[in-house]
């Protein structure tokens, strides 16, 4: 009889006593979307909480590297720009860069900086890195205003060196593939991580390579001799994507889109997939 009923019973929580791989819950997630929040808003105001500029250093950052640049790559390297101010060519591509290598580098710690929190209660573990690529979506959208404005005042200034079209409206397309890159790439690094230590040292300097592994400094055009290796960094479509939608320069091939979609959604389902096989024993060896 009592067995009869407790089987009658609804459990709000059931634990059990592992997953298979592949499980994937997306309503966990959901459930703890206020705990996601909480960490965004803890990321946003920490990061600048003890500066004295604060929340200025989101916009002076893209300033101060886009005048470097102009000035070694522009004036010094003489790399063009495809008729494009160098300012503005320098300070998109800033923009969108930042967004990708910083999401990258802090979703890569994801195991080794949280082991103290992971140790003591529970929570879905991919609500860290998530809250990693919505935060650093706020300092783009800062940022992104930003290029808009230098964008608009050229508009009006000096209207025949800039030629935008509708493929601007592929923005939040781009923005989409850009984060599931770093989310993908930053799950399997803090992964990997947890077992071999010295993968950590080498991803500051892997992302500054990757970073000359795309067209960011310098347009697509003028790469001849490595063009389809270039193509097949799946970061190069995003970049010239948006070049050819807000600046009429660059090049836009749908079906490299497509491919950067494609690579994307791979390389993050399998990264959620080794996270989750690492989550279960990461305690034992971070």
């Amino acid at each position: 009889m009592a067995g009869n009923n407790h089987d009658n019973k609804h459990w709000d929580i059931t634990i059990t006593s592992g997953r298979g791989r592949i499980d994937f819950n997306f309503r966990e997630l959901w459930h703890y979307r206020d705990l996601l929040m909480m960490f965004v808003k803890k990321d946003i105001i920490t990061v600048y909480k003890q500066t004295i500029l604060g929340p200025a250093w989101f916009v002076l950052q893209p300033i101060l590297t886009t005048a470097i640049f102009v000035f070694v790559f522009g004036n010094i390297a003489k790399i063009g720009t495809d008729g494009v101010p160098p300012i503005l060519f320098y300070l998109g591509s800033i923009t969108i860069w930042n967004y990708f290598s910083e999401t990258l580098n802090v979703t890569s710690k994801t195991f080794t900086d949280n082991a103290s929190i992971f140790g003591k209660v529970y929570f879905p573990r991919l609500i860290l890195p998530l809250s990693k690529v919505v935060s650093g979506l706020m300092k783009f959208l800062i940022q992104f205003g930003f290029f808009l404005i230098v964008w608009v005042y050229y508009l009006a200034v000096d209207k025949g060196s800039l030629a935008p079209n509708t493929y601007m409206l592929l923005t939040p397309v781009l923005l989409m593939v850009m984060a599931g890159l770093s989310l993908g790439f930053g799950l399997f690094i803090t992964s990997l991580t947890t077992k071999y230590r010295d993968l950590a040292f080498l991803v500051a300097f892997g992302v500054q390579l990757l970073m000359y592994a795309t067209p960011v400094i310098y347009p697509l055009s003028s790469v001849h001799k490595h063009r389809m290796l270039l193509l097949l960094n799946p970061l190069t479509s995003i970049f010239e994507t948006f070049k050819y939608g807000f600046l009429g320069s660059g090049t836009f091939s749908f079906m490299w889109l497509m491919y950067s979609a494609g690579f994307t959604f791979i390389l993050l389902l399998a990264g959620i997939l080794v996270f989750n096989r690492v989550e279960k024993r990461f305690i034992d060896t971070v």
